[in-house]
């Protein structure tokens, strides 16, 4: 059984606008039963049929941990995307029946810090709602520092502000405010981790100020789940599989993969897990990589592919699936 497979029925129960942008949905299992427990920092892969294609996107589980009555997320609209954001904030209405992945958690805290430092930019801020609550029922210690864009599209800022004025701290782009990132790294106290999820350049900043300054690699955390790309269709053979394959435009490989019905493991869908890495047996042309996953090195090779977010250009492309 790939991984990532393992499948939840559940029921959209409500559907509410945080803002022009955000929209949250409540989960709850068909079936009534409690849905299994995870922890702040997980995701889950929610299916969609958009027409009669199958698209599985990860979003980060937002609701209180310790509530099995049901599942949290907040979808933002991306207009330019591939379409499952604007069919979940389209067609997902209460009442509404659809499947999602059981909880996985690549971005967990880790508790054996003494200080849990956040930093968030826009929607980026869904996992660390989760992480918040976490820490609250057990009185961890945690600091968030979170931008956003402006007021109007500030999620879930007035929620935030009001439960912990003390360990909140907001900064709007429209004010031409941002985080003070060399001195907020350098005045944490010792045993600190610092966590960031948010837009790539945020994360490249944070991780690289924050190597610039000595933190130690193991307590610096970041989580970027990238979406699949569009591009020119390809062709590509399966070489265990003995099928030749077509991904179309607005097709990732590895939805390709799966829709021939071949076995293809995941976790994430979005290039920062390692999970669906591929082997290339023999190619002409050139690798689209877009993950973050493979290192440079890895990339040049051309031995190896991500199939959930890389595409391929060129006349032959072989993977060993």
């Amino acid at each position: 059984m790939s991984a990532g497979t393992a499948k939840i029925n559940v029921t959209v129960t409500d559907v509410t606008k945080v803002n022009d942008l955000v929209t949250r949905f409540r989960f709850a299992r068909t079936d009534g039963g409690p849905l299994p427990h995870f922890s702040g920092g997980a995701h889950t892969v929610v299916e969609m049929d958009d027409n009669g294609v199958t698209r599985l996107n990860p979003y980060s589980l937002m609701s209180d941990p310790a509530d099995q009555s049901g599942y949290e997320i907040s979808v933002r609209r991306d207009d330019e995307g591939r379409g499952g954001s604007l069919f979940m904030h389209n067609n997902a209405k209460p009442g509404m029946e659809m499947v999602i992945s059981y909880p996985v958690n690549l971005f967990p805290l880790d508790l054996r810090a003494r200080k849990h430092l956040f930093l968030a930019g826009g929607i980026g801020i869904t996992p660390f709602l989760a992480q918040i609550k976490q820490l609250s029922a057990s009185n961890g210690l945690f600091e968030l520092h979170y931008s956003v864009r402006s007021k109007a599209l500030g999620s879930y800022v007035h929620e935030l502000t009001d439960h912990y004025p003390n360990s909140v701290h907001i900064y709007y782009d429209e004010q031409k405010q941002a985080i003070d990132l060399k001195n907020l790294l350098d005045g944490q106290p010792l045993g600190t981790h610092t966590y960031v999820c948010g837009p790539k350049g945020m994360i490249d900043w944070v991780r690289s100020m924050a190597e610039s300054l000595g933190w130690p690699r193991e307590a610096v955390h970041h989580e970027e789940f990238l979406a699949p790309s569009s591009g020119k269709p390809f062709e590509v053979k399966l070489s265990r599989s003995n099928k030749v394959i077509k991904v179309g435009e607005h097709q990732s490989l590895l939805e390709a993969i799966e829709a021939a019905g071949v076995d293809a493991p995941y976790l994430c869908r979005g290039g920062a897990c390692g999970q669906c890495e591929t082997e290339v047996i023999g190619y002409d042309g050139k690798f689209l990589h877009n993950d973050h996953w493979l290192t440079d090195e890895e990339h040049a090779s051309g031995k190896k592919i991500m199939p959930c977010v890389s595409r391929f250009e060129g006349k032959t492309l072989v993977l060993d699936r």
